[in-house]
């Protein structure tokens, strides 16, 4: 009688718990990266560099990458739903902290702290969505597939929530969306215990090839994630929420990929490689952009979207299957893609940081070659290049806002459409400075999506059923 109660309940419940926990997987590695657009601003409020700023990803990454094999080891030796549960609410709690932080060293100290109960939820989850779903294909597809969405998602959410509020609402949206794992996992307690591996079953050791062509993916996508991000709001001076809008390509090619791609039935191998060519093509396009233009971003956006969504879940359902136990290997999977991302953060930004000092001297001549050429008298000229250069001075090691400078100079009514006009001169010369400033970073990153090619090409070439 229970039995048959308990069947009459499946579908409704295991539906729901299928979904709770997908999105419990999705907020935590979209959490990964989505305070990508949010960066400038935590950087303005909290007066810190770039790099600084960048351990706000690092952190989170770094913790993640250390911590997601021994929170699977956790799982195996007990009960993953508790394993879980006890990471959501860790989880939560961290993000709490995160949302009312009230220095950078308090926020990169609470990623951390999320970062480690995150990977509970994670490696938890992929035993639990096997049994949620009854099906051990359909269960590993679903939390693949969460991760891939919430690790192309991120950005974009936290783009327009910060247009629309502002950093702090990032981590207080995901507190009760999280928390929806919560239940999930309850019901499924003492339901789902891991599978050691025995002589029969495959070895207790990760698939080398499949986690280290996901690693050096995911170091490449760092650009893509992080550095594209930066050259539009930093670099371009657009807003968070058009910032957003534009890396939309990249989610929606991701999501794109399986219905586009799988009709064709290519193998493991052949996917994984394909990804890993579209991805590089894509970064080298951002490297070589003609203009500072949104549009002309949009291509090379489309190709590495595509390259994501179709090589990280083909390179994770090799790492995984048939590998017992799963959590175990799910770990390995997110172990390496996020130090992935952090070696991609360690190699990318003191690269694009460099390069960005040795073009402010450039672009500070070319400056001054406008200003003096411009049809204004000497004394406007004058007090505009005074503020110019208290703003040039102000923003060392950043790409700087001019605007305050011309707002701070009052001029004739006579004057303004010179000045509006050597306003957007100006403004166009640093956004051509900028880009110039990542290419070098761009092309590195496709470099190392280019090395990915290795380890895949030596993947056996299996097919999907």
């Amino acid at each position: 009688m229970g039995h048959e109660a308990a069947g009459r309940r499946t579908p409704g419940l295991q539906q729901a718990t299928v979904v709770a926990l997908s999105l419990g997987v999705a907020v935590v590695l979209g959490d990964a990266g989505v305070v990508t657009l949010a960066l400038p601003e935590i950087l303005r409020d909290f007066g810190a560099q770039v790099w600084g700023v960048a351990w706000v990803l690092i952190s989170f990454n770094l913790v993640l990458a250390l911590v997601a094999v021994p929170a699977a080891r956790l799982c195996v030796r007990g009960d993953p739903a508790v394993a879980t549960a006890s990471g959501v609410l860790a989880f939560a709690a961290a993000t709490t902290v995160c949302a009312v932080a009230s220095s950078l060293g308090v926020l990169i100290a609470a990623r951390a702290a999320q970062a480690a109960g995150g990977a509970l939820v994670i490696v938890g989850s992929l035993e639990l969505l096997v049994s949620a779903t009854g099906v051990e294909r359909a269960g590993v597809r679903r939390w693949a597939t969460a991760g891939v969405a919430g690790a192309a998602l991120g950005p974009v959410i936290g783009g327009l929530l910060t247009a629309a509020f502002s950093w702090r609402a990032i981590f207080v949206v995901q507190i009760p969306v999280v928390l929806l794992a919560l239940p999930a996992a309850i019901a499924l307690r003492g339901r789902v215990k891991s599978r050691r591996p025995t002589l029969e079953t495959s070895p207790d050791r990760p698939h080398l090839l499949a986690n280290l062509a996901l690693a050096l993916l995911s170091a490449a996508l760092t650009a893509a994630l992080f550095l594209l991000v930066l050259l539009l709001v930093d670099g371009w001076s657009r807003s968070p929420a058009v910032a957003a809008l534009a890396v939309t390509a990249v989610p929606a090619a991701a999501l794109a990929a399986g219905p586009v791609f799988r009709s064709v039935r290519a193998g493991t191998r052949s996917e994984a490689i394909a990804g890993s060519v579209l991805i590089a093509g894509g970064l080298t396009g951002l490297a070589l952009l003609p203009r500072a233009d949104l549009i002309w971003t949009i291509a090379p956006q489309v190709l590495i979207g595509l390259g994501l969504g179709l090589s990280v879940d083909s390179l994770t359902a090799a790492a995984l299957r048939d590998r017992i136990p799963r959590a175990l290997h799910g770990g390995w999977t997110i172990a390496a893609r996020h130090a992935g991302v952090v070696v991609g953060l360690a190699i990318l930004t003191p690269i694009f940081t460099a390069d960005l000092r040795h073009a402010q001297t450039p672009a500070e001549e070319a400056i001054a070659s406008l200003v003096l050429d411009a049809p204004l008298p000497a004394s406007t000229k004058l007090d505009l290049a005074e503020q110019l250069g208290r703003r040039l001075s102000a923003e060392q090691g950043r790409v700087p806002d001019l605007r305050p400078a011309f707002t701070a100079v009052r001029v004739p009514a006579a004057q303004a459409p010179a000045v509006a006009a050597l306003q957007r001169g100006l403004d166009d010369q640093l956004k051509r400075a900028a880009t110039r400033a990542f290419r070098t970073s761009f092309l590195v990153a496709a470099g190392l999506a280019l090395l990915a090619l290795g380890p895949a090409l030596a993947l056996r070439d299996r097919y999907r059923s």
